[in-house]
């Protein structure tokens, strides 16, 4: 009364197998759904349970095959995976189901397996590190950019520059209406000059008026225009400048570094932002080797990876980037390699975490919830009850094990510094 296993296809991680059971085993299964009904179910004439079974199968044949037929295909699921020895990798397909009286109950199984990651090299690679060294230049930058979102836009009665802030009421005169919808009656839009918001044409008639001026002129939309069939028309504008502001940068100096945070002065304030920057371009350059290595490993040693846990992964890159229904299809296109490399990456490290023991201990947990607890002046008890909450104790973990994981690759593989020899 075994079940028969016939291999159909294996592709990579992928099984197909044409499962086959005995026709004894299928009327077995029936006998104990039927005896299940006649236990339970309660029919006129009779006590509960002690309807006649012929009459308990003639009345519910339908359910008693369906409750027969899900059994039977559970128990063959589990002996396929006993005696192949597989690790599933998700939870099955079943397709091409046949269950027809007298016969042998036939189905196809659809697996996908957990990939078994045999890591024949892990060392003896060789990885550059770039270091990025921050520059006066480069710290400049960054405080101007912190000024910019501090800047004040003061109205000016002047025409507008690249830069400057304006409001206007747009209109076209003659040809389609745009697809943004504005018609002869004219929109307003507040804009920034220079940035991209209009047409190049549209903003050269705006830098011509004055606040309160209204100027019309044929404008020629681009040949790169977003929507096809406006490209390289040319239509009447009329623009009405309704007012213009112009940003105001706060000054560089002492008051402003007390204002951006607890600096006593643009050389404290200086000092931060480098080491900031400093410590940013380290872990960027970290993070490149890091990701050198598990390049270089798992080119050197390939590996098949489930396509349902690609799939989960895409869909999790979808949520979190709130990607419209109608843009998935081109959306998963481009993020599939993406979360392939991820799977593969998380494999790897998953497996020299086990070959090396290199998974986090619980102490090594408790030192980082302590850590943590530290930082943010509560006691490890509150942090830790937070993290079980959230779901985010096995996150703290991985965290530990990859950090683990990185520092013995790097103890065990070539890393040079750029600019160095190797």
């Amino acid at each position: 009364m075994t079940i028969q296993i016939t291999p159909k296809k294996a592709t990579g991680v992928e099984r197909l197998l044409e499962v086959s059971v005995p026709v004894d085993r299928v009327r077995a299964a029936e006998d104990r759904a039927a005896h299940r009904y006649a236990s339970t179910v309660r029919l006129p004439g009779f006590r509960p349970g002690k309807a006649p079974a012929a009459v308990v199968r003639k009345k519910f044949a339908q359910a008693i095959r369906q409750q027969a037929l899900e059994a039977l295909v559970q128990e063959a699921y589990k002996e396929v995976i006993e005696q192949e020895h597989l690790t599933p990798a998700a939870q099955p397909h079943v397709h091409e189901v046949k269950f027809e009286d007298g016969k042998p109950l036939t189905f196809e199984l659809h697996l996908e397996l957990r990939p078994n990651v045999e890591l024949a090299r892990v060392t003896g690679f060789r990885a550059t590190r770039n270091a990025r060294p921050v520059n006066a230049a480069a710290v400049r930058e960054q405080i101007d950019h912190v000024r910019d979102q501090r800047a004040a836009w003061t109205p000016v009665s002047e025409k507008p520059a690249p830069g400057d802030m304006v409001a206007v009421t747009l209109a076209t005169l003659e040809g389609p209406a745009s697809a943004s919808g504005e018609s002869a009656e004219g929109r307003e839009y507040r804009l920034v000059l220079g940035g991209g918001q209009a047409i190049a044409g549209i903003e050269e008639l705006i830098m011509e008026a004055v606040p309160g001026q209204t100027i019309e002129r044929a404008v020629r939309w681009p040949d790169d225009f977003p929507d096809e069939t406006q490209r390289g028309q040319t239509k009447t504008v009329r623009v009405t400048l309704n007012d213009v502001k112009r940003k105001s940068l706060p000054d560089l100096d002492d008051a402003f570094a007390r204002e951006v945070g607890d600096f006593d002065s643009v050389a404290a304030l200086t000092a931060a932002v480098r080491e900031d920057m400093t410590k940013q371009a380290t872990r960027e350059a970290d993070a490149e080797v890091r990701q050198r290595l598990i390049d270089e490993i798992i080119s050197a040693n390939p590996f098949d990876v489930p396509p349902s846990w690609v799939a989960r992964l895409v869909d999790a890159y979808a949520e979190s980037y709130k990607i419209p229904a109608d843009d998935r299809a081109h959306f998963d296109t481009e993020l599939r390699p993406v979360a392939e490399r991820q799977v593969r990456r998380d494999l790897v490290v998953e497996a020299i975490a086990k070959r090396e023991t290199l998974a986090a201990t619980e102490a090594e947990l408790d030192e980082r919830i302590a850590e943590v607890a530290g930082q943010r002046k509560v006691s490890p008890s509150e942090i830790y009850a937070s993290l079980e909450k959230a779901g985010r104790l096995r996150e703290i973990e991985q965290s530990i094990t990859e950090e683990k994981v990185f520092g013995w690759l790097l103890a065990n593989n070539t890393i040079t510094e750029s600019g160095e020899r190797e």
